[in-house]
């Protein structure tokens, strides 16, 4: 599946782990935030805009294995880690595929450098799954739009310079009656609520964003007007199969942690993974594993030819995050009460994972657009 080229970037985002991730990761876990400089670093090592024209200074390839490299390795290290798989896997491609010439000249060059960190703000305190719901909204002034509602659970929301607001701007038009909005940092009447304290993934930057009165010009308006949904619908497989990755990758790493626990931990006088119960216990994740990480490089090679389907990824998602979920519960297990303290990464880990069956798009929502399609 990965050749050399990927591999070498591989051992890349290990070494930017091991020297920009791992001597302040302590630091960021304890102020609930990853600095800004960490996203510079990052793209110094290539790990951000590689997938952005060559001409705004990115790599210009389009291999989603090379996503797939970074979420992997990240993953295995923990969260304690800027949100490249936000940068690169979920909102980077909506500038990189909807923004036109003049839009690519003003935002890409920053987002390749990583000195601009991106979001996307679909999500409000009234409106998860069901997109429909959403109530923020815009009229048009002029060649302005006038913007306003709120946003919660916005990954990077306290870091962002650019904000990709999914706005109501026809009432009347249903799913037609959407456009995103590219909301810059300094716009007038834009602010930041609550940074979110989370019953996990405490490094990563997630509020509330409130939009009173913001005057958007019609220049930030990404893609078409009215086509919002559908803008959505197109980029959210990418992004359910980045989730999916990330889920078995740390599941795995967390199964190869416990695997060296109960070989070296001892009750009775013998091994604890020696008895039968436990022996089965990681037998039986070994093979749930190493299924859903060849779902996963089928998935990758449908993306490689262009044909990865919104039901397949949704597969992957929902089954991936879904294992991630039941191998980390496990593995708690296996620890006995070790498995309660957080100095051992089996107890974050079990924190962690718990939202991933949740944001971008719930288990429940993913099994009920497979289902749709089966014609039920």
């Amino acid at each position: 599946m990965f050749e050399a080229e990927h591999e070498q970037l591989r051992e890349t985002a290990r070494q930017f782990i091991e020297r920009e991730v791992a001597p302040h990761a302590e630091k960021w876990e304890r102020e609930r935030i990853v600095d800004r400089s960490a996203y510079v670093a990052a793209a110094k090592y290539g790990l951000i805009g590689f997938n952005m024209p060559e001409e705004y200074g990115g790599g210009g390839s389009d291999d989603f294995r090379f996503n797939a490299v970074i979420n992997e390795e990240f993953a295995k290290w923990g969260n304690v880690v800027p949100a490249l798989s936000l940068q690169n896997d979920v909102v980077g491609p909506y500038f990189s595929t909807l923004a036109n010439d003049e839009q690519k000249k003003r935002w890409l060059p920053g987002i390749v450098s990583g000195e601009t960190i991106v979001a996307i703000a679909m999500t409000e305190p009234g409106a998860g799954s069901d997109l429909a719901g959403i109530r923020t909204s815009a009229v048009r002034d002029g060649d302005d739009w006038i913007l306003n509602g709120s946003k919660t659970f916005i990954s990077s929301g306290i870091n962002c310079d650019l904000v990709v607001v999914v706005t109501r701007t026809d009432p009347a038009a249903g799913h037609k009656g959407f456009t995103l909005l590219v909301v810059d940092r300094d716009m007038e009447g834009f602010t930041r609520g609550r940074k979110l304290d989370k019953m996990g993934l405490p490094s990563q930057d997630t509020s509330e964003l409130h939009f009173e009165n913001v005057r958007v010009p019609s220049a930030n308006v990404l893609g078409q007007e009215g086509r919002g949904f559908y803008h959505l619908m197109h980029n959210l497989p990418s992004e359910r199969l980045s989730i999916a990755i990330s889920a078995v990758a740390g599941a795995r790493e967390t199964w190869r942690q416990t695997l060296q626990y109960v070989k070296d931990r001892k009750a009775f006088g013998q091994p604890i993974g020696s008895f039968q119960h436990n022996r089965f216990v990681m037998a039986e994740l070994d093979t749930e594993l190493e299924i859903a990480e060849q779902y996963i490089d089928r998935c990758l090679t449908a993306v490689l030819d262009n044909e990865l389907t919104a039901v397949e990824a949704a597969k992957a998602k929902w089954w991936c995050t879904e294992l991630a979920k039941k191998v980390v519960d496990a593995c708690v297990q296996l620890h006995g009460g070790y498995g309660y303290m957080n100095e051992y990464r089996v107890a974050r880990d079990y924190v962690d994972t718990r939202i991933m069956t949740i944001f971008g798009g719930t288990t429940e929502i993913m099994k009920d657009l497979i289902g749709r399609d089966l014609g039920l």
